[in-house]
């Protein structure tokens, strides 16, 4: 059974009607990546599984268990963490309060220290800034809060919506080397990202959106060689 199901989601902003019946599934350790054009539907996804934005049609299932009503606050202690576009920290709280936010659900304040260690453990340059202000951190160091922060509710799946964005070259390569290892440490990753080649390099499956609706289902290896993914999304002609 896969960990997530979406199921002929049909989305609207408005009278927008943003995803045209989004079927995608992601099992239990992959790297699934949407990939598409601004616009294609790809962060509307991620949000419409948060419950950020509420499907007219369609269902979402996380373990099976039927989600797509749920509020946002209940879809993060069922098991999804989301860390958004633009990273949406907390610029006025520190990197402890921002990761304590991260946990808001939890009522163990011993726990919430050892998940917070966790996060240290990958991201030793956040203990070095637990006091500063997330405002007053480098764009890397941001994306580095936002991943740490989505992962202290032990998420059963991590959904990332353009980590890479505004980073420099050097600091997209360690934000993706992050990726792999959170994967290899067993993280069941839904990750949109706009450098469809550097999402393919990680993923092990992909689904192509255009307007809203999938185009193109395949593993990462197959979509890296689709012509029409190469021309489109890789710079290939």
């Amino acid at each position: 059974m896969s960990i997530l199901s979406l199921h002929d989601l049909h989305s609207f902003y408005g009278r927008i009607h943003a995803l045209h019946g989004i079927s995608i599934d992601v099992e239990e350790g992959e790297i699934v990546t949407l990939i598409g054009s601004n616009g294609a539907g790809k962060s509307t996804t991620l949000r419409t599984i948060s419950g950020l934005i509420r499907p007219k049609k369609g269902d979402i299932f996380l373990d099976g268990e039927d989600i797509t009503r749920m509020k946002p606050h209940a879809i993060v202690q069922a098991g999804i963490g989301h860390v958004p576009e633009g990273r949406g920290i907390f610029p006025k709280l520190t990197v402890r309060e921002n990761l304590q936010m991260g946990a808001f659900t939890l009522n163990d304040p011993e726990e919430v220290e050892r998940r917070m260690e966790n996060g240290f453990q990958m991201f030793p340059r956040l203990k070095e800034r637990i006091d500063q202000y997330g405002g007053t951190l480098s764009g890397g160091e941001q994306q580095m809060l936002a991943i740490a922060r989505g992962l202290m509710m032990n998420p059963r799946i991590l959904m990332l919506d353009e980590p890479s964005m505004g980073l420099s070259p050097l600091l997209v390569e360690l934000i993706f080397d992050i990726i792999r290892e959170l994967n290899e440490k067993g993280a069941t990753i839904l990750l949109v990202e706009q450098n469809a080649l550097m999402a393919l390099s990680v993923a092990h499956r992909g689904y192509v959106l255009q307007n809203g609706q999938i185009v193109v289902e395949d593993t990462a290896a197959n979509l890296k060689q689709n012509e029409m993914v190469q021309k489109a999304y890789l710079g290939i002609d």
